[in-house]
């Protein structure tokens, strides 16, 4: 859990933490919600079927895989997002996008615990496309098959929610939808 010793308003210790989310200062009135992040998250499959995963170059989970993808921006839709960070961090923009789903997430990073609402979605590369790691985002990439259930266990993937999307997108994928 997050927590202050002092006020970050008048420097009291009189600042308590309620319901894990709220911090209140018993000597300004202070008030400092600890709200959900929005993130998002990119599913791109190449001609072969292979899902597109970048090894990731900094922490949390440095050196596992991850979908494309990042935080939403100030004034920024989760839509708007999806081309920023894949532009950033693949160095192409999606031909289009999808929606798929929403998981809940929780993100650690140098001991603060943030909790994030991460949405998912398909997104399709145009032609001719090139690949190109974000510097000290993204180690490098990998096409894995995911295939089934057992393909998914197998990847040392860096979020619980992408493992959720995925297997959601299997799922969605042999029902034919």
């Amino acid at each position: 859990m997050n927590d202050f010793n002092v006020c970050p308003m008048c420097q009291s210790k009189a600042i308590r933490n309620v319901a894990d989310r709220k911090w209140i200062c018993d000597s300004c009135g202070f008030d400092l919600y600890n709200n959900v992040a929005a993130a998002v998250g990119l599913i791109i499959a190449d001609d072969e079927g292979r899902i597109l995963f970048e090894r990731r170059a900094k922490e949390p989970r440095k050196g596992t895989l991850a979908l494309p993808g990042g935080f939403v921006d100030p004034d920024e839709s989760a839509e708007e997002a999806c081309f920023r960070e894949c532009k950033e961090e693949c160095g192409v923009v999606p031909a289009g996008i999808k929606y798929i789903a929403s998981f809940p997430n929780t993100y650690v990073y140098k001991n603060i615990t943030y909790k994030t609402c991460d949405m998912f979605f398909e997104a399709t590369l145009p032609q001719g496309y090139k690949l190109t790691a974000q510097a000290g985002e993204v180690d490098g990439f990998e096409y894995c098959y995911v295939r089934n259930a057992g393909e998914l266990a197998e990847l040392d993937l860096a979020f619980d929610s992408a493992r959720k999307t995925l297997q959601l997108w299997l799922n969605k994928k042999k029902e034919g939808k």
